[in-house]
């Protein structure tokens, strides 16, 4: 008996003809025998989740810098809480849901420590610049399993390099800006989703705002908790898409104009305060001296780095540095820049 093919053979039955099944496959960039329990989405999946890259999720910034607080959001908590809005829509949709959880939790494997304050140092000082969902595609390509990558399929591969949008559009006008398959494109949308609730979320709880900062509008049309904003925001996603007979991952103009004015608001009140901007300096303080000392003494991070050689030490060093927690680039810090106490015994 062969599982995989029975699998295969009910997403031919269930999902929609939009979907993308996993029989269809464009495969992996190096062939291999296919399993006989798992699909190709099924062990892209696997693979991410037993990675070193997304166990360090758990010590890396989502917005607050090492939060001590136990219910403040790390990378990883980010990245399942995409995976569940991720798997919601898609099973609603008939979609591929093994596709799109591989895809949603894979999506930020390249991310820096200290967050976005991390990615901006990296992008000013590395020679070749820096973004996260670059390196995360790299990540899995090359820098895991010691140089081998996870060797994952093109359909996971090309959603992890176009989930990115930064303050761009949410829905891109430009095609090519888009995931190939409607599981990309629904991570896409589901990261933002995600983010600019759980971050308006864990701002509420730091202190950073209150309630009564939210504008009005936000809360008149998403609701006033944090359980609303989201099932409004994924329900409209969820019907819209179905009534453009699911040619595209679609949203009403009036939910997607919400979402821009609720990130807006999280730029502005968050993102850019000066609690947060004065911690993100301090990080970026932090990083810029790892990376001088590393560029200076390469062999240090030789042993972290798939290579044979330091021919080429910025990339070298800024795959090092992208690769470190919160806690480790502290650690390293201290010992590299902090004197030590003398024991006396």
């Amino acid at each position: 008996m062969n599982i995989r093919k029975r699998i295969e053979e009910n997403e031919k039955q269930l999902l929609h003809p939009s979907a993308r099944l996993s029989s269809a496959s464009k495969g992996r960039v190096v062939k291999e025998n296919e399993s006989s329990i798992r699909t190709v989405y099924q062990r892209d999946r696997d693979r991410i989740v037993h990675s070193k890259s997304f166990r360090r999720l758990k010590h890396k910034t989502q917005v607050f810098l090492a939060p001590r607080g136990d219910h403040y959001r790390t990378r990883i908590t980010h990245v399942l809480e995409v995976s569940q809005i991720a798997r919601t829509a898609a099973r609603a949709l008939r979609l591929n849901e093994d596709l799109t959880e591989a895809i949603a939790l894979g999506h930020d494997l390249g991310h820096t420590p200290f967050g976005h304050a991390g990615e901006a140092l990296l992008r000013e000082i590395h020679p070749g610049g820096f973004d996260h969902y670059k390196q995360s595609l790299r990540v899995v390509d090359f820098l895991e399993k010691n140089g081998k990558g996870l060797n994952l399929t093109y359909e996971v591969r090309n959603g992890i390099i176009k989930h990115s949008k930064g303050k761009g559009e949410i829905i891109p006008s430009d095609p090519k800006e888009k995931a190939e398959t409607l599981e990309g494109q629904l991570v896409r949308i589901s990261d933002i989703i995600a983010y600019v609730n759980h971050d308006l979320d864990d701002a509420l709880r730091a202190g950073v705002i209150g309630k009564s900062d939210i504008p009005k509008d936000i809360t008149s049309l998403f609701g006033d908790t944090h359980a609303k904003r989201i099932d409004k925001m994924v329900t409209d996603l969820i019907f819209n898409t179905v009534d453009a007979e699911l040619n595209e991952i679609r949203i009403s103009t009036e939910v997607l104009d919400g979402i821009y004015r609720l990130r807006d608001f999280l730029y502005e009140s968050v993102y850019y305060s000066e609690k947060i901007k004065k911690e993100f300096g301090k990080a970026k303080k932090i990083l810029k001296a790892l990376y001088d000392y590393y560029i200076d003494n390469p062999d240090e991070a030789l042993s972290f780095v798939p290579g044979e050689n330091n021919s080429d030490r910025h990339r070298i060093v800024c795959d090092f540095i992208a690769g470190m927690t919160d806690q480790f680039a502290l650690m390293s810090y201290e010992k590299i820049f902090i004197p030590q106490q003398w024991t006396v015994l």
